[in-house]
Protein backbone atom coordinates (compact mmCIF):
# COMPACT_ATOMS: atom_id res chain seq x y z
CA UNK A 1 0.00 0.00 0.00
CA UNK A 2 3.08 2.44 0.88
CA UNK A 3 4.08 1.78 -2.67
CA UNK A 4 1.04 2.72 -4.14
CA UNK A 5 0.82 5.66 -2.43
CA UNK A 6 4.28 6.80 -3.34
CA UNK A 7 3.18 6.26 -6.70
CA UNK A 8 -0.02 8.15 -6.51
CA UNK A 9 1.79 11.05 -4.85
CA UNK A 10 4.80 10.96 -8.18
CA UNK A 11 1.77 10.96 -10.59
CA UNK A 12 -0.14 14.24 -9.26
CA UNK A 13 3.08 15.53 -9.32
CA UNK A 14 3.51 14.98 -13.42
CA UNK A 15 0.46 17.34 -13.61
CA UNK A 16 1.31 20.20 -11.00
CA UNK A 17 -0.53 22.66 -12.61
CA UNK A 18 -3.68 20.72 -12.87
CA UNK A 19 -3.03 19.05 -9.50
CA UNK A 20 -2.46 22.76 -7.70
CA UNK A 21 -5.81 24.01 -9.50
CA UNK A 22 -7.78 21.14 -7.76
CA UNK A 23 -6.09 21.51 -4.63
CA UNK A 24 -6.53 24.90 -4.74
CA UNK A 25 -10.62 24.83 -5.83
CA UNK A 26 -10.62 22.48 -2.49
CA UNK A 27 -8.99 24.76 -0.22
CA UNK A 28 -10.87 27.67 -1.14
CA UNK A 29 -13.79 25.61 -1.02
CA UNK A 30 -12.88 24.31 2.90
CA UNK A 31 -11.72 28.10 3.70
CA UNK A 32 -15.17 29.47 3.09
CA UNK A 33 -17.41 27.21 4.86
CA UNK A 34 -15.04 27.67 8.03
CA UNK A 35 -15.02 31.10 8.09
CA UNK A 36 -18.54 31.07 7.38
CA UNK A 37 -19.45 29.06 10.28
CA UNK A 38 -17.37 30.61 12.63
CA UNK A 39 -18.76 33.74 11.56
CA UNK A 40 -22.27 33.21 11.35
CA UNK A 41 -21.67 30.51 14.84
CA UNK A 42 -20.19 33.78 16.37
CA UNK A 43 -23.48 35.85 15.68
CA UNK A 44 -25.43 33.20 16.77
CA UNK A 45 -24.02 33.12 19.73
CA UNK A 46 -24.60 36.95 20.47
CA UNK A 47 -27.85 36.88 19.37
CA UNK A 48 -29.19 34.40 21.80
CA UNK A 49 -26.92 35.64 24.65
CA UNK A 50 -28.28 38.87 24.76
CA UNK A 51 -32.02 37.33 24.41
CA UNK A 52 -31.15 34.91 27.39
CA UNK A 53 -28.58 37.02 29.28
CA UNK A 54 -30.68 40.18 29.18
CA UNK A 55 -34.36 39.19 29.71
CA UNK A 56 -35.45 35.30 29.48
CA UNK A 57 -32.81 33.20 30.62
CA UNK A 58 -31.80 29.52 29.26
CA UNK A 59 -34.65 27.62 30.76
CA UNK A 60 -38.02 29.17 32.37
CA UNK A 61 -40.89 27.20 34.99
CA UNK A 62 -44.23 27.83 34.56
CA UNK A 63 -47.93 26.87 35.93
CA UNK A 64 -49.56 24.40 33.26
CA UNK A 65 -50.98 26.60 30.85
CA UNK A 66 -49.51 29.76 31.88
CA UNK A 67 -47.29 30.17 28.76
CA UNK A 68 -50.08 30.00 26.16
CA UNK A 69 -52.28 32.80 28.17
CA UNK A 70 -48.82 35.01 28.72
CA UNK A 71 -50.29 38.28 26.54
CA UNK A 72 -52.61 38.77 29.93
CA UNK A 73 -50.05 37.56 32.54
CA UNK A 74 -53.38 35.96 34.46
CA UNK A 75 -52.15 35.92 38.26
CA UNK A 76 -54.79 32.80 38.59
CA UNK A 77 -52.36 30.73 37.02
CA UNK A 78 -49.37 31.64 39.76
CA UNK A 79 -46.80 28.96 41.23
CA UNK A 80 -48.26 28.25 44.13
CA UNK A 81 -45.52 28.13 47.53
CA UNK A 82 -46.07 24.56 48.08
CA UNK A 83 -45.05 24.52 44.10
CA UNK A 84 -42.46 26.62 44.52
CA UNK A 85 -40.49 24.87 47.38
CA UNK A 86 -40.67 21.51 45.32
CA UNK A 87 -39.17 23.55 41.74
CA UNK A 88 -36.51 24.67 44.46
CA UNK A 89 -35.75 21.49 46.05
CA UNK A 90 -35.37 19.93 42.23
CA UNK A 91 -33.21 22.87 40.52
CA UNK A 92 -31.02 22.38 44.00
CA UNK A 93 -30.45 18.83 42.98
CA UNK A 94 -29.10 19.95 39.63
CA UNK A 95 -25.37 20.91 39.77
CA UNK A 96 -25.26 22.64 35.71
CA UNK A 97 -28.21 25.16 37.01
CA UNK A 98 -26.21 28.13 37.94
CA UNK A 99 -28.75 30.17 39.07
CA UNK A 100 -32.66 30.61 38.84
CA UNK A 101 -34.86 33.91 39.57
CA UNK A 102 -38.48 33.82 40.90
CA UNK A 103 -40.75 36.48 39.10
CA UNK A 104 -44.07 37.60 40.14
CA UNK A 105 -45.50 39.25 36.51
CA UNK A 106 -48.44 41.34 36.21
CA UNK A 107 -49.89 44.59 33.94
CA UNK A 108 -51.28 47.52 35.52
CA UNK A 109 -51.76 51.08 35.49
CA UNK A 110 -48.44 54.14 35.77
CA UNK A 111 -49.67 57.52 36.72
CA UNK A 112 -47.32 60.50 37.37
CA UNK A 113 -50.53 62.35 38.94
CA UNK A 114 -49.99 64.14 35.81
CA UNK A 115 -50.81 61.30 33.15
CA UNK A 116 -51.65 57.52 33.44
CA UNK A 117 -50.65 54.83 30.92
CA UNK A 118 -49.97 51.09 31.00
CA UNK A 119 -47.09 48.95 32.23
CA UNK A 120 -46.33 45.39 32.29
CA UNK A 121 -44.14 44.50 35.44
CA UNK A 122 -41.94 42.00 36.92
CA UNK A 123 -41.33 41.74 40.56
CA UNK A 124 -38.15 40.21 41.00
CA UNK A 125 -35.03 39.65 44.09
CA UNK A 126 -32.33 42.22 42.73
CA UNK A 127 -29.88 39.90 42.86
CA UNK A 128 -31.60 36.96 42.01
CA UNK A 129 -31.92 38.40 39.10
CA UNK A 130 -28.98 39.64 38.19
CA UNK A 131 -27.26 36.40 38.49
CA UNK A 132 -29.64 34.49 36.40
CA UNK A 133 -29.51 37.67 33.25
CA UNK A 134 -25.93 39.09 33.89
CA UNK A 135 -26.39 41.71 30.80
CA UNK A 136 -29.85 43.06 32.78
CA UNK A 137 -27.68 45.49 34.53
CA UNK A 138 -26.18 46.65 31.05
CA UNK A 139 -29.65 47.71 30.10
CA UNK A 140 -30.27 49.85 32.44
CA UNK A 141 -28.70 53.02 30.91
CA UNK A 142 -29.91 55.61 33.41
CA UNK A 143 -29.62 55.78 37.14
CA UNK A 144 -28.13 53.33 39.61
CA UNK A 145 -27.66 49.75 38.71
CA UNK A 146 -29.72 48.24 41.30
CA UNK A 147 -33.35 48.29 42.99
CA UNK A 148 -34.40 48.73 46.36
CA UNK A 149 -37.89 48.03 48.18
CA UNK A 150 -40.07 51.36 47.02
CA UNK A 151 -38.19 51.82 43.75
CA UNK A 152 -39.13 50.88 40.27
CA UNK A 153 -36.90 50.67 36.58
CA UNK A 154 -39.06 51.94 34.22
CA UNK A 155 -39.02 50.71 30.36
CA UNK A 156 -37.38 53.60 28.30
CA UNK A 157 -41.09 53.83 25.88
CA UNK A 158 -42.43 54.81 29.59
CA UNK A 159 -39.44 57.02 31.00
CA UNK A 160 -39.15 59.19 28.11
CA UNK A 161 -43.11 59.33 26.97
CA UNK A 162 -44.19 60.38 29.88
CA UNK A 163 -41.14 63.04 30.67
CA UNK A 164 -40.19 60.98 34.41
CA UNK A 165 -36.74 61.65 35.67
CA UNK A 166 -34.58 59.74 38.14
CA UNK A 167 -36.31 60.38 41.56
CA UNK A 168 -39.49 61.20 40.40
CA UNK A 169 -42.58 59.76 42.50
CA UNK A 170 -45.15 57.88 40.56
CA UNK A 171 -48.35 55.35 41.53
CA UNK A 172 -48.71 52.22 40.22
CA UNK A 173 -52.22 50.29 40.18
CA UNK A 174 -53.02 46.57 39.76
CA UNK A 175 -56.00 44.53 39.75
CA UNK A 176 -55.32 41.88 41.98
CA UNK A 177 -56.46 38.15 41.64
CA UNK A 178 -59.87 38.71 43.20
CA UNK A 179 -60.83 41.53 41.55
CA UNK A 180 -59.82 44.74 44.01
CA UNK A 181 -57.53 47.19 43.28
CA UNK A 182 -55.04 48.38 44.81
CA UNK A 183 -51.69 51.19 44.13
CA UNK A 184 -48.46 51.78 45.81
CA UNK A 185 -46.36 54.76 45.65
CA UNK A 186 -42.65 54.57 43.78
CA UNK A 187 -39.51 56.02 43.29
CA UNK A 188 -38.06 56.00 39.75
CA UNK A 189 -34.77 54.51 40.20
CA UNK A 190 -33.45 54.16 36.58
CA UNK A 191 -34.54 53.80 33.25
CA UNK A 192 -34.00 50.46 31.68
CA UNK A 193 -33.58 49.72 27.64
CA UNK A 194 -36.13 47.31 25.81
CA UNK A 195 -34.83 44.16 24.39
CA UNK A 196 -37.53 43.34 22.50
CA UNK A 197 -37.95 46.66 20.55
CA UNK A 198 -39.09 49.97 20.87
CA UNK A 199 -42.35 48.01 22.01
CA UNK A 200 -41.36 46.93 25.35
CA UNK A 201 -43.20 47.70 27.99
CA UNK A 202 -41.80 46.45 31.20
CA UNK A 203 -40.75 47.55 33.88
CA UNK A 204 -39.06 46.11 37.00
CA UNK A 205 -39.91 46.40 41.21
CA UNK A 206 -39.38 44.28 44.29
CA UNK A 207 -40.67 41.48 44.45
CA UNK A 208 -41.92 41.60 47.60
CA UNK A 209 -43.40 44.88 46.65
CA UNK A 210 -45.19 43.55 44.00
CA UNK A 211 -46.69 40.76 46.23
CA UNK A 212 -47.87 43.54 48.43
CA UNK A 213 -49.61 44.95 46.00
CA UNK A 214 -51.17 42.28 44.54
CA UNK A 215 -52.44 41.45 47.99
CA UNK A 216 -51.10 37.97 48.54
CA UNK A 217 -51.25 36.36 51.28
CA UNK A 218 -48.72 33.84 50.44
CA UNK A 219 -45.84 34.91 48.28
CA UNK A 220 -47.17 32.98 44.47
CA UNK A 221 -44.50 33.11 41.44
CA UNK A 222 -45.31 33.81 38.17
CA UNK A 223 -42.18 32.34 36.44
CA UNK A 224 -38.94 31.15 37.49
CA UNK A 225 -35.55 31.46 35.14
CA UNK A 226 -32.89 29.99 35.03
CA UNK A 227 -29.11 30.03 34.03
CA UNK A 228 -26.61 27.15 33.02
CA UNK A 229 -23.43 26.46 33.69
CA UNK A 230 -23.20 25.19 30.18
CA UNK A 231 -25.22 26.56 27.45
CA UNK A 232 -24.71 23.67 25.57
CA UNK A 233 -26.32 20.92 28.05
CA UNK A 234 -29.75 22.88 27.35
CA UNK A 235 -31.95 20.21 25.91
CA UNK A 236 -30.47 18.06 28.60
CA UNK A 237 -31.43 19.97 31.53
CA UNK A 238 -34.37 21.02 29.93
CA UNK A 239 -35.46 17.00 29.91
CA UNK A 240 -33.92 16.47 33.53
CA UNK A 241 -36.14 19.11 34.61
CA UNK A 242 -39.58 17.87 32.89
CA UNK A 243 -38.96 14.09 34.57
CA UNK A 244 -38.80 15.77 37.76
CA UNK A 245 -41.38 17.81 37.39
CA UNK A 246 -43.63 15.79 35.62
CA UNK A 247 -43.71 13.88 38.49
CA UNK A 248 -46.06 16.58 40.36
CA UNK A 249 -49.58 15.88 39.38
CA UNK A 250 -53.08 17.42 40.12
CA UNK A 251 -56.23 15.31 41.30
CA UNK A 252 -56.68 14.87 37.62
CA UNK A 253 -53.66 13.30 37.22
CA UNK A 254 -52.46 15.81 35.00
CA UNK A 255 -49.16 17.76 35.34
CA UNK A 256 -48.90 20.70 37.63
CA UNK A 257 -45.94 22.04 35.94
CA UNK A 258 -44.19 23.07 32.57
CA UNK A 259 -40.89 23.51 31.87
CA UNK A 260 -39.88 25.76 28.38
CA UNK A 261 -36.27 26.33 26.99
CA UNK A 262 -35.93 30.35 25.13
CA UNK A 263 -36.39 28.73 22.07
CA UNK A 264 -40.22 28.21 22.39
CA UNK A 265 -40.50 31.63 24.41
CA UNK A 266 -38.45 33.94 21.98
CA UNK A 267 -39.20 34.31 17.82
CA UNK A 268 -35.67 35.09 17.55
CA UNK A 269 -35.70 31.45 17.60
CA UNK A 270 -36.36 31.25 14.14
CA UNK A 271 -33.57 33.49 13.08
CA UNK A 272 -30.98 30.87 14.98
CA UNK A 273 -32.45 27.93 12.80
CA UNK A 274 -32.12 29.98 9.59
CA UNK A 275 -28.51 30.50 10.65
CA UNK A 276 -28.60 26.98 10.79
CA UNK A 277 -30.22 26.37 7.84
CA UNK A 278 -27.57 28.43 5.51
CA UNK A 279 -24.47 26.63 7.11
CA UNK A 280 -26.06 23.41 5.87
CA UNK A 281 -26.30 24.81 2.34
CA UNK A 282 -23.18 26.37 2.84
CA UNK A 283 -21.78 22.54 3.69
CA UNK A 284 -23.73 20.97 0.74
CA UNK A 285 -21.98 23.40 -1.48
CA UNK A 286 -18.00 22.56 -0.40
CA UNK A 287 -19.28 18.64 -1.46
CA UNK A 288 -20.72 19.74 -4.29
CA UNK A 289 -16.78 21.86 -5.07
CA UNK A 290 -14.94 19.10 -4.35
CA UNK A 291 -17.03 16.49 -6.08
CA UNK A 292 -16.72 17.84 -9.19
CA UNK A 293 -13.14 19.28 -8.90
CA UNK A 294 -11.80 15.62 -8.25
CA UNK A 295 -14.19 13.81 -10.51
CA UNK A 296 -13.32 15.92 -13.42
CA UNK A 297 -9.14 15.98 -12.36
CA UNK A 298 -9.76 12.04 -11.78
CA UNK A 299 -11.50 11.28 -15.34
CA UNK A 300 -9.17 13.27 -17.53
CA UNK A 301 -5.78 11.60 -15.69
CA UNK A 302 -7.55 8.11 -16.60
CA UNK A 303 -8.37 9.35 -20.28
CA UNK A 304 -4.93 10.91 -20.82
CA UNK A 305 -3.08 7.65 -19.09
CA UNK A 306 -4.75 4.97 -20.96
CA UNK A 307 -1.83 3.40 -22.42
CA UNK A 308 0.26 3.58 -19.44
CA UNK A 309 -2.81 1.67 -17.41
CA UNK A 310 -2.65 -0.91 -20.29
CA UNK A 311 1.40 -1.32 -19.62
CA UNK A 312 1.11 -1.86 -16.11
CA UNK A 313 -2.28 -3.99 -16.63
CA UNK A 314 -0.66 -6.54 -19.50
CA UNK A 315 2.41 -6.52 -16.59
CA UNK A 316 0.08 -8.48 -14.29
CA UNK A 317 -0.91 -5.38 -12.20
CA UNK A 318 -4.16 -6.62 -10.55
CA UNK A 319 -7.52 -4.49 -11.42
CA UNK A 320 -7.82 -3.67 -7.65
CA UNK A 321 -4.36 -2.36 -7.39
CA UNK A 322 -5.17 0.09 -10.09
CA UNK A 323 -8.24 1.15 -8.55
CA UNK A 324 -6.26 1.61 -5.39
CA UNK A 325 -3.77 3.47 -7.37
CA UNK A 326 -6.69 6.56 -8.38
CA UNK A 327 -8.19 6.27 -5.41
CA UNK A 328 -5.77 7.16 -3.48
CA UNK A 329 -4.36 10.23 -5.78
CA UNK A 330 -8.39 11.26 -5.01
CA UNK A 331 -7.62 11.09 -1.42
CA UNK A 332 -4.23 12.63 -1.73
CA UNK A 333 -5.97 16.00 -3.07
CA UNK A 334 -8.99 15.50 -0.39
CA UNK A 335 -6.11 15.28 2.19
CA UNK A 336 -4.23 18.48 1.13
CA UNK A 337 -6.97 20.88 0.52
CA UNK A 338 -8.54 19.76 3.85
CA UNK A 339 -5.14 20.54 5.90
CA UNK A 340 -4.40 23.46 4.00
CA UNK A 341 -7.51 25.41 3.73
CA UNK A 342 -7.90 24.20 8.05
CA UNK A 343 -4.76 26.13 8.34
CA UNK A 344 -5.75 29.04 6.34
CA UNK A 345 -8.98 29.40 7.69
CA UNK A 346 -7.60 29.47 11.06
CA UNK A 347 -5.23 32.41 10.00
CA UNK A 348 -8.22 34.42 9.01
CA UNK A 349 -10.72 33.45 11.93
CA UNK A 350 -7.38 34.81 14.17
CA UNK A 351 -7.28 37.94 12.06
CA UNK A 352 -11.13 39.09 12.45
CA UNK A 353 -10.47 38.20 16.17
CA UNK A 354 -7.73 40.74 16.11
CA UNK A 355 -9.70 43.10 14.26
CA UNK A 356 -12.36 43.35 16.35
CA UNK A 357 -15.55 43.60 14.15
CA UNK A 358 -18.61 45.60 15.58
CA UNK A 359 -21.86 45.38 14.78
CA UNK A 360 -25.29 46.33 16.04
CA UNK A 361 -28.30 43.44 16.73
CA UNK A 362 -31.42 45.38 17.76
CA UNK A 363 -31.07 47.98 20.00
CA UNK A 364 -27.44 46.53 21.49
CA UNK A 365 -24.90 48.12 20.11
CA UNK A 366 -21.06 48.34 19.51
CA UNK A 367 -21.33 44.01 19.86
CA UNK A 368 -17.61 42.75 18.70
CA UNK A 369 -17.20 40.13 16.54
CA UNK A 370 -15.40 36.86 18.00
CA UNK A 371 -15.56 33.97 15.73
CA UNK A 372 -14.39 30.59 16.34
CA UNK A 373 -14.35 27.40 15.49
CA UNK A 374 -14.09 24.01 17.31
CA UNK A 375 -11.67 21.18 16.87
CA UNK A 376 -14.76 19.00 16.39
CA UNK A 377 -16.39 21.17 13.68
CA UNK A 378 -12.83 21.30 11.54
CA UNK A 379 -12.38 17.55 11.88
CA UNK A 380 -15.94 17.02 10.40
CA UNK A 381 -15.33 19.18 7.11
CA UNK A 382 -12.00 17.58 6.93
CA UNK A 383 -13.33 14.22 7.04
CA UNK A 384 -16.33 14.91 4.40
CA UNK A 385 -13.71 16.63 2.40
CA UNK A 386 -11.73 13.66 1.85
CA UNK A 387 -14.78 10.98 1.96
CA UNK A 388 -16.14 12.94 -0.66
CA UNK A 389 -12.98 13.11 -2.72
CA UNK A 390 -12.41 9.34 -2.33
CA UNK A 391 -16.36 8.91 -3.42
CA UNK A 392 -15.39 11.40 -6.80
CA UNK A 393 -12.73 9.17 -7.74
CA UNK A 394 -14.15 5.68 -7.52
CA UNK A 395 -15.82 5.48 -11.22
CA UNK A 396 -12.92 7.07 -12.65
CA UNK A 397 -10.59 4.68 -10.55
CA UNK A 398 -13.52 1.60 -11.66
CA UNK A 399 -13.19 2.81 -15.35
CA UNK A 400 -9.45 1.97 -15.57
CA UNK A 401 -9.29 -0.92 -13.74
CA UNK A 402 -11.79 -2.75 -16.13
CA UNK A 403 -9.58 -1.68 -19.00
CA UNK A 404 -8.34 -4.46 -21.55
CA UNK A 405 -4.50 -4.36 -21.96
CA UNK A 406 -4.55 -5.22 -25.60
CA UNK A 407 -7.28 -1.98 -26.50
CA UNK A 408 -5.50 -0.02 -23.87
CA UNK A 409 -2.28 -0.12 -25.63
CA UNK A 410 -3.84 0.36 -29.10
CA UNK A 411 -5.01 3.74 -27.76
CA UNK A 412 -3.38 6.76 -29.32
Amino acid sequence: MLDLFRIAIRNLMRYKRRTILTASLITIGVVFVLVFISVSGSFKAMMIGQITDSMLGHIQIHKKGYVSSIDNLPLTLNIKPAAVKRIEEVIGQIPEIESHSKRIKFGGMFSTFVETTTIRLNGVYPEDEFRAVPLLPSRIIQGKKGLARGEILLPDLIFKGMNVNVGDSIVVVATNEDGSVNGRQFTVSGMIESATGPGGRDGYIHIEDAAEILRMEEQEISEIALKLHDFNKLHEIYSMLQDKLGEEKNQQGKPVLEVHTWESLSPFFNIARMIDIMTFFIKLMLIAIVLISIMNVMIMAVYERIREIGTIAAIGTMPEKILSLFVLEGFSLGVFGAIVGNLIGMGIILILNVSKITFDFGRQTGLILSPSISGKEMLMISVIVIVVAVIASLQPAYKASCMEPIKALRHT
